[in-house]
């Protein structure tokens, strides 16, 4: 892991690990759910908000009043909107994504869940997710919640990753499987 990766990733689990004790405290893990939820759409359709969380151009004023004005829009809870305050305030706002992230499999660990991410070529549909959901739990021994992405250039199939292990059942890596073949043969 580069030294970067593993600076954001340190200070996202500190961030992590302050957020789900305070919502544990107050009972509001729930409203903490429900933030991720948002922030993680808010990261994935917006490039203005990835440019604010992630640019240096931006005061601590400049970015403190924007997380304020969109933690109200978003109607995050008071201690994610906090959270958000004081991270802009000590520019972390670019640890955003791994707080998310982080803050999603610690409270998913103390509920004894498994986060599967499924990329899929087209979006799954109510029925398949929750068929998926029901054969990963099956194997896996524990509660397995999907978050799913779709990625068009699979071409069909999905990419399905539990913790450290990943089924790789697309079209698009069977394809490369056999170039590569193909380039040994010939």
């Amino acid at each position: 892991m580069s030294e970067p990766a593993s600076i954001s990733t340190g200070i996202a689990k500190r961030y992590a690990t302050a957020v789900y004790d305070l919502a544990k405290e107050t009972n509001s893990v729930k409203a903490i759910e429900t933030d991720i939820a948002v922030l993680q759409d808010a990261m994935a359709q917006s490039d203005d908000f990835n440019a604010m969380i992630h640019s240096p151009i931006y005061t601590r004023d400049q970015q403190g009043a924007a997380v304020s004005a969109l933690a109200k829009n978003m109607e995050l809870s008071g201690v994610m909107s906090n959270t958000l305050a004081l991270m802009a305030q000590k520019r972390r706002l670019f640890v955003l994504p791994q707080l998310v992230q982080t803050l999603r499999d610690v409270i998913a660990q103390d509920k004894g869940e498994v986060t599967a991410d499924v990329t899929s070529a087209k979006a799954l549909t109510k029925t398949q997710s929750d068929k998926l959901a029901k054969t990963l739990t099956a194997s896996m021994g524990k509660t397995v919640t999907i978050n799913a992405t779709v990625d068009e250039s699979l071409i069909g199939g999905l990419v399905v990753k539990v913790g450290s292990k990943m089924i790789d059942t697309s079209i698009r890596s069977k394809l490369n499987s056999l170039q590569n073949v193909m380039k040994e043969v010939g």
